[in-house]
């Protein structure tokens, strides 16, 4: 492989968390990972009655046991993965959260319609009530796409622009991009960037009706966030874990998406500047179906079929729109792994979605010898 020259203006991903199948933070998922360990399981009572009676879930995640009695009483199991997941990246060292919270501190997170579950249990409260306006108050929030990202910014003091991207499974690529606009125009100093995605009764049946018979396998749940901020060369504090490259995002208007997505990988390593012999690592979004079949068909026609594939979503299911975010902290993770003896490589990320959206990101990942 060529080296890879990279310029210090673009962005740069200094720390990285999830809550996923494989357990809630960091470590959890870089060790569940390495061991390409699979989380399918069948489901308790607790998640209802659904078509296939497995899924891949955070183990015993209980809102108020993880994150105590106050102001957890109506919160919704999307909202809850947030808000753990963002604790768990401004946790893991102190100077994530002090570069990550306050004034210049933003927020993007990237979804599909919020909580599914959510909205349904409101609405068939108001058919169902003696009176239809004898429902619970504190649940309405739920209801709406951005009460994860909101309740977020509250209980972190996350004080920058907050926003929500309805995107499905390219929602996370859709945030990247929205982070990397962020801080080249100095609307925020960091972004905490990410994606997320419940399991529910909900989601079950809503994907069961829309598969079309080519499911994507298990249904999975969670949240990734990435830390976000300019390359600064003179801060020792900062290390840079990745950089971001390039993001392109396109609209499939002939449902035939290898070659928008072909396009998409020729104009981000145009937009990069490297070539597609430089290109080792990729993550999938693993669609299932002719979005899937599309997204390997522009893989091997840009990229060649010579590459380390770390894929998750075979471990932790179908994500939705946290898939994207959860590639990233899967490119992440291997690099971790693989230190490659100082040596940068060149990670993408693929995304398709049923709604006609087809996406990619270039990252450089920085190899650290410890």
């Amino acid at each position: 492989m060529t080296t890879l020259t990279t310029g210090s203006a673009r962005p740069v991903i200094t720390a990285w968390s999830a809550v996923s199948p494989f357990g809630i933070g960091h470590s959890a998922f870089a060790e569940g990972m390495r061991e390409r360990r699979t989380t399918v399981a069948e489901l308790g009572p607790e998640h209802g009655t659904t078509p296939e009676g497995t899924g891949c879930v955070v183990p015993s995640f209980d809102i108020r046991q993880v994150l105590g009695k106050k102001g957890t009483r109506s919160m919704d199991r999307v909202t809850g993965l947030t808000v753990t997941a963002v604790g768990a990246l401004l946790d893991d060292g102190d100077r994530n959260r002090a570069v990550g919270t306050g004034p210049r501190a933003a927020f993007a997170l990237g979804t599909t319609t919020g909580s599914a579950q959510s909205m349904m249990d409101f609405t068939r409260d108001s058919l169902t009530s003696e009176q239809p306006f004898f429902v619970d108050p504190a649940r309405f929030p739920n209801t709406v796409m951005n009460c994860a990202a909101g309740q977020s910014a509250i209980w972190y003091k996350l004080q920058g622009p907050n926003a929500t991207i309805a995107g499905g499974r390219t929602a996370g690529l859709h945030a990247l991009n929205y982070s990397r606009r962020l801080l080249s125009t100095g609307r925020a100093g960091t972004v905490l960037c990410g994606a997320a995605e419940e399991f529910s009764q909900a989601r079950a049946w809503l994907e069961h009706h829309a598969a079309d018979g080519e499911s994507a396998g298990p249904l999975g749940e969670g949240c990734a966030v990435l830390l976000i901020e300019p390359d600064a060369p003179d801060d020792p504090e900062q290390t840079v874990l990745a950089e971001v490259l390039a993001v392109e995002l396109r609209v499939v208007l002939d449902s035939d998406v290898a070659p928008s997505l072909a396009a998409c990988l020729r104009s981000a390593l145009r937009r990069a500047g490297v070539t597609a012999d430089q290109v080792g690592v990729v993550a999938r979004s693993a669609a299932p179906g002719r979005e899937g079949r599309g997204e390997e068909a522009a893989l091997r026609e840009v990229l060649g079929s010579d590459l380390t594939d770390v894929t998750p979503s075979g471990l932790i299911g179908d994500t939705g729109a946290a898939a994207a975010a959860f590639q990233a902290a899967a490119l992440l993770s291997y690099a971790e792994e693989h230190p490659a003896g100082g040596t940068d490589r060149l990670g993408v990320i693929t995304s398709v979605d049923r709604s006609g959206t087809v996406g990619c990101a270039l990252l450089v990942l920085k190899s650290h010898v410890a």
